[in-house]
């Protein structure tokens, strides 16, 4: 393993924030920390790069214990969201400063910025200042210089947050292929789903500190294990089972024994059935809807269910037309693929 997490754990005062964190990224592996704002996140990645503390727990790089090491020696590097350049320096200058401080000769300084700029698509922007370039451009430079001493890591902090949807989209794509094409280890910090599952080989999901899943991000989608993990991983629709309404045979019982019992069923799973035939191990239920909008190819319908429940499908745009959806309309629907999870009641 390249990094290993072992027991983390950090407060703040009286609040933790990483509670019991444990996770390994192998050689080459792409992870992202995923999860909502405020979720330890962040705090786990400056915990590996030195810039923080753990108050418990272990970092290991490359099997030796890094946990009390010096930023400057646990070869890192570190790209945060807000690009942290030196804005009285060119380009240039960004990238060749750790270079500098490290003491390298200036011929292969020299060569390692010329190889980085070609690297990052800014060759011939090396004599401009930050603010002569674009915010993509800058991240650039950013991870430019983070690359600059060669670390056998790279960290990223949301490195994306402060761009526009079009230019982030854009770097994704650019960053997954370098990452590839130079086998870097990275871990990339986002609270962006779509980010996370673009990017990485593995998801490690954090939530209130601790960790809910890790897995690749099909696994946890399709497979969620909690149900923090159900409702954060895309659209999902919660829903109670109820006297006509059971989703499964786990879910009638849990009813039985007084437990709390709710179903995530995603929005593109619901679908609304023609005609009056019933698909094998499809749950069927009647429905009014209550609105249609349309974004882009998709149909969403809000649905009133039969038992007082609402619920959205999305669908096709041109089947929700085909099928003269409109708000009063009364259908049938179809519920498939339920993750049902059931606790005891708390008081």
């Amino acid at each position: 393993m390249t990094i290993a997490v072992r027991a983390l754990e950090k407060n703040f005062g009286k609040e933790r924030v990483v509670d019991d964190v444990s996770f390994e990224v192998k050689n080459g592996e792409f992870v992202a920390l995923l999860g909502p704002s405020g979720g330890g996140k962040s705090t786990v990645l400056r915990i590996i790069a030195g810039l923080e503390t753990p108050d418990k727990g272990q970092v290991l790089i490359f099997d030796k214990d890094a946990t009390h090491q010096r930023v400057q020696d646990r070869a890192v590097g570190f790209v945060f969201q807000h690009y942290a350049l030196f804005k009285h320096m060119t380009v240039r200058r960004n990238i060749a400063f750790g270079l500098e401080v490290r003491g390298d000769p200036k011929p292969e300084i020299d060569r390692a910025v010329d190889e980085l700029l070609e690297l990052v698509q800014l060759r011939g922007l090396g004599d401009r200042l930050p603010s002569q370039l674009s915010g993509g451009q800058r991240q650039r430079v950013a991870l430019a210089r983070a690359l600059a001493p060669r670390p056998a890591v790279i960290l990223l902090d949301e490195p994306f947050g402060a761009l526009d949807a079009k230019v982030r989209v854009e770097l994704r794509s650019w960053l997954r292929s370098l990452q590839k094409e130079r086998g870097i280890t990275s871990i990339f910090v986002t609270h962006d789903q779509e980010e996370a599952m673009e990017l990485a080989d593995r998801v490690v999901i954090l939530n209130r500190g601790k960790v809910e899943q890790i897995g690749s991000p099909e696994a946890v989608y399709d497979h969620p294990e909690t149900p923090f993990v159900a409702s954060f991983m895309g659209s999902s629709n919660v829903l109670r089972p109820t006297g006509g309404l059971h989703l499964s045979p786990e879910s009638a019982d849990g009813v039985a024994a007084g437990k709390d019992v709710r179903a995530f069923v995603r929005h593109h799973q619901i679908e609304i059935l023609r005609g009056d035939s019933t698909p094998a191990g499809m749950v069927v239920v009647s429905a009014t809807v209550q609105r249609v909008s349309r974004v882009g190819w998709v149909a969403k319908i809000e649905l009133l269910l039969d038992d007082g429940q609402s619920a959205i499908a999305e669908l096709p745009k041109d089947q929700a037309a085909t099928m003269a959806l409109e708000a009063g309309k009364t259908v049938r629907v179809g519920l498939k693929e339920a993750r049902v999870f059931t606790e005891d009641y708390s008081i």
